[in-house]
């Protein structure tokens, strides 16, 4: 009662018309978490959540009303539930769902007083930015660009629209879109090229510290089958070279990733659910096919040539970095056999420390051995190359 004294007191004239609205916010990331709070705290009596995403470890340091226990789960349903404890009083439904569904038609939208939009995705606001026009509903748009934010009021026939001036078009992608719900060709790409890539050859994006176990933790599975999805990602690295790698990492993008996207049935509801691919089926139907058609880049590839390129480039990918981590490591030879026992004693010192300190933090007490490479020739001496 006394916060709604307070909205009361602040709103005035307002404060009826505010606590009967029907609003609608599309989107639940790091706009839609804190616009939430701000619109439940404000009273308005009823309000619709709309998101497609799921929750990823990496919306975490941000969008508050998420905790580790919800990731993977919906953006809308969980919160739904975290803003609810704010205001117990405003009616909250969560949708998850993408906007541009056919249930969410002009009639749908026609049901709200007001429309916000907490998107970052262009496909996505130019489509509700058309849906509020031809409903003749108010749309609040609002969105961010690096470290950038805009909001904009569009009113039909009084401001101009989102598409009234041209927009760029976007260089990068949200993480949660690129690897749960992709929708576009280039989402596919950007995931492969700037997330499986790295984890496979390079840092994995997603390597953050233990999660906490404890017996107190909400939804203690979740958090265990993030550790051993976590875990996995690590094991498949580890298996570079060997005959079973490629089998590893297909079953992870291929099959157990495409079952756990599966499991979200609301997600399926309206749209085609994908299929989980099988390792031997396809190795059997491909057995045969060249992988001549890598230079081929302007013809449609079949299943099983994008299998067989595929595990071709695996294999020759991690041939290379193997190469290359074996150059890395490979250190000169002995100075020869007339050097002086002073300069023997100090390259076998070298090569201990280059073999147990690969990031040589031991010899970062001695800038000459640090910032030169010291080679052994003809002379009893080490010298120093020529800059």
């Amino acid at each position: 009662m006394g916060r709604d004294r307070f909205r009361r007191q602040s709103l005035g004239a307002l404060y009826s018309r505010i606590k009967q609205a029907r609003i609608l916010m599309v989107g639940a990331g790091g706009i839609g978490c804190e616009l939430l709070k701000n619109l439940v705290l404000t009273g308005f009596g009823e309000i619709h959540i709309v998101d497609l995403d799921t929750i990823d470890l990496s919306n975490l340091n941000r969008q508050f009303l998420f905790r580790q226990e919800h990731i993977k789960k919906s953006k809308a349903l969980v919160a739904k539930e975290s803003a609810a404890k704010f205001n117990p009083h405003v009616k909250l439904e969560a949708h998850h769902a993408n906007i541009k569904d056919p249930q969410f038609n002009i009639k749908w939208f026609q049901g709200f007083k007001i429309v916000f939009n907490a998107l970052d995705n262009l496909d996505a606001r130019r489509h509700v930015n058309k849906m509020c026009l031809a409903a003749d509903v108010p749309l609040i748009e609002s969105g961010t660009t690096g470290f950038n934010g805009q909001v904009q009021v569009i009113v039909n026939g009084k401001t101009e629209c989102y598409d009234c001036n041209t927009k760029e078009t976007p260089k990068t992608f949200p993480v949660c879109t690129i690897r749960s719900t992709p929708s576009q060709p280039i989402h596919c790409i950007m995931w492969a090229k700037s997330y499986l890539f790295t984890e496979m050859f390079g840092m994995s994006e997603d390597e953050a510290p233990e999660f906490d176990h404890s017996e107190d933790t909400e939804n203690a599975k979740e958090i265990e089958n993030l550790r051993k999805e976590s875990q996995a990602l690590n094991g498949i690295r580890q298996s570079m070279g060997s005959d079973d790698f490629a089998r590893k990492v297909f079953d992870k993008v291929f099959k157990d990733d495409i079952n756990r996207l599966r499991s979200m049935e609301e997600m399926w509801k309206i749209r085609k659910p994908p299929t989980a691919l099988e390792f031997d089926g396809l190795s059997k139907a491909a057995e045969g096919t060249s992988t001549s058609m890598a230079q081929q880049d302007q013809k449609v590839w079949t299943q099983e040539e994008n299998f067989a390129v595929f595990c071709d480039s695996l294999k020759r990918l991690s041939s290379r970095l193997q190469k290359s981590r074996l150059k890395t490591l490979k250190l000169p030879p002995l100075p020869c056999s007339h050097s002086t026992k002073m300069t023997r004693t100090l390259w076998t010192s070298l090569q201990q420390v280059r073999i147990f300190a690969p990031s040589h933090s031991a010899l970062k007490h001695d800038q000459n051995l640090t910032s030169n490479k010291w080679l052994a020739t003809s002379s009893p001496q080490l010298q120093r190359p020529t800059p």
